[in-house]
């Protein structure tokens, strides 16, 4: 569990990082990390010197969308939604191990030209200190574009982060990581809008079924691997309830289904193709 007085400490040393930038513009997503730090970015600088800009793609759950709005309104967040076309380059597509470095390029190309006409002067993102421990190849193309991670820079831990979105009410300060839809596709498997929908539709189908917690349908081609949070995953592999995720899945388009008996992992498909962080 973190601590409460050192959760705080960062804190504040958060607001005055950001209160020496006067205006920013926020890469937002409206999960817990880009959330809270918009949420204390509004609190210091106020709402007219904040500008959250959600990206708008096939490789973003549609659900995703509905709660960044929700949220930004409850923060008093200014937000703006652009569409990002990451799709539309062959190397993003291609899917290598890189892929997030071509997808990060377009999105922060889009937001860079925006605070320069807009007046921004800093562009920051909601990457936290645990961030640097995983593959992450979009943050080169963060520093690239003169992007910082305030959060990271003050050391605020994603555990740390949720404490301090609770006491705050933010209303995803629980909610799982939800990383893009391409993230689940296997390295070497192209992205296409087709992949990604039956990803997001296998995810949605499993969360009507009443699966909480962290998931993931890695997409192998005909086969879906389902990854659950270790603390569902024994009442999910019950003989009564396991035909049901294997039938909400293929409900999805595939063909077939495996439940990992290991359970969720971030990052599993680096682990799997021997992917490590730098």
């Amino acid at each position: 569990m973190p601590e409460w007085h050192d959760a705080t400490a960062k804190e504040a040393q958060l607001g005055a990082l950001l209160a020496e930038s006067k205006r920013v513009l926020l890469g937002y997503s409206g999960g817990v990390d880009s959330s809270f730090l918009a949420a204390v970015a509004v609190e210091r600088l106020g709402a007219d010197n904040v500008l959250g800009v959600l990206g708008l793609s096939e490789s973003v759950a549609a659900e995703q969308h509905a709660t960044a709005r929700a949220v930004a309104q409850q923060i008093g967040l200014t937000m703006v939604e652009v569409e990002t076309r990451e799709l539309a380059d062959p190397r993003y597509a291609a899917n290598p191990s890189n892929r997030c470095y071509y997808c990060k390029t377009e999105l922060w190309g889009v937001l860079r030209r925006l605070a320069l006409e807009r007046g921004y002067g800093a562009v920051i993102d909601g990457s936290n200190a645990d961030d640097a421990a995983d593959w992450r190849p979009g943050a080169s193309a963060a520093r690239e574009h003169s992007v910082t991670s305030p959060l990271a820079i003050v050391g605020l831990r994603k555990a740390e982060i949720r404490l301090l979105a609770r006491a705050r009410g933010l209303p995803i300060w629980d909610a799982p990581s939800s990383p893009c839809l391409a993230s689940r596709l296997a390295y070497g498997t192209t992205v296409t809008p087709e992949r990604l929908s039956a990803v997001e539709r296998a995810e949605r189908a499993l969360r009507s079924l009443g699966v909480t917690g962290e998931l993931r349908v890695r997409h192998h081609g005909d086969l879906a691997r389902v990854e659950l949070s270790p603390s569902v995953l024994d009442e999910w592999l019950d003989p009564a309830r396991a035909p049901a995720v294997v039938d909400a899945v293929r409900s999805a388009g595939f063909e077939r289904v495996a439940i990992d008996l290991r359970g969720y992992r971030s990052g599993s498909l680096n682990v799997l193709e021997g992917v490590v962080a730098a």
